[in-house]
């Protein structure tokens, strides 16, 4: 309460309402936890006075704001969120200024801008996260007991397969049809590489090519809700990342058909 008695910034419910499902909606697509969401909004919330509850879903955030010095001024919204495009500096970002609104009451205006520039600011190449992914795989097959023949493969592999996810996302498909052809395209390669024998554990390249495409973010934040009490959500998630399995599966299992693998070993 005494942090906000002095403060001479009015805004309303409805005005605050709107900022926190801009905010919200957007560390949730970038790879933020329930409770990350719910901790940054509220920390903001004080500033100006505002009694503030959230509902999260893996779609989208229902906010309810109440004006702590005018209990009439309340607010019930809801949005959806853009796309999932796990970006962990976003998070980061977002909860500097949450701390810069709380500390040195930063006005309104100036917080919605700073927040607009997170927004706006690039994310990495596609070609660098490619190449980086593909690095990532090769360390994992090296890792596996697989050869530098082995390393190579499974570089190309996800490599291709990366950008070519991006690709397909950025038309706006379904995700779930970019991560299936992604999982089949790598399979592609790396099965490939497998018969015409290119390293000593070909199955290992095969294996640990696909692995970029692991919902590993949505898994984590999945347990981390459920520990936190926010089931729905982390139902939601669960059901999300099964799905993306699902997809790889699919994926691989379509491409070892048509080339005639059978358990990882050419028939």
């Amino acid at each position: 309460m005494e942090r906000f008695s002095s403060n001479k910034e009015i805004i309303s419910a409805k005005q605050f309402a709107n900022f926190g499902l801009d905010v919200g909606t957007y560390l949730l697509a970038s790879g933020a936890h329930c409770g990350r969401l719910d901790t940054n909004i509220k920390r903001m919330a004080v500033r100006w006075g505002f009694n503030v509850e959230l509902n999260p879903t893996f779609r989208g955030l229902l906010i309810s704001v109440q004006n702590m010095r005018d209990e009439s001024d309340t607010i019930t919204l809801f949005r959806e969120s853009p796309g999932h495009n796990v970006h962990l500096a976003i998070l980061t970002e977002v909860s500097q200024l949450s701390w810069k609104v709380y500390d040195k009451c930063l006005a309104f205006d100036e917080t919605v801008r700073a927040f607009e520039d997170i927004k706006n600011k690039k994310h990495y190449n596609c070609w660098i996260i490619a190449f980086a992914v593909g690095l990532a795989c090769a360390g994992l097959c090296l890792l596996s007991k697989g050869d530098y023949y082995n390393a190579a493969v499974a570089w190309i592999g996800a490599f291709m397969g990366s950008v070519l996810r991006y690709k397909i996302s950025k038309y706006k498909y379904n995700n779930m049809i970019a991560i299936g052809i992604a999982a089949f395209v790598t399979t592609l390669v790396t099965g490939l590489g497998a018969i015409y024998g290119i390293g000593t554990n070909t199955e290992t390249a095969m294996a640990t090519a696909v692995l970029y495409l692991i919902p590993g973010v949505p898994l984590i934040n999945c347990v981390i809700d459920l520990i936190e009490g926010y089931l729905s959500s982390s139902i939601n998630r669960a059901l999300f990342a099964a799905f993306v399995l699902l997809c790889i599966a699919a994926g691989m299992t379509l491409c070892i058909t048509l080339l005639g693998i059978d358990n990882f070993q050419i028939s």
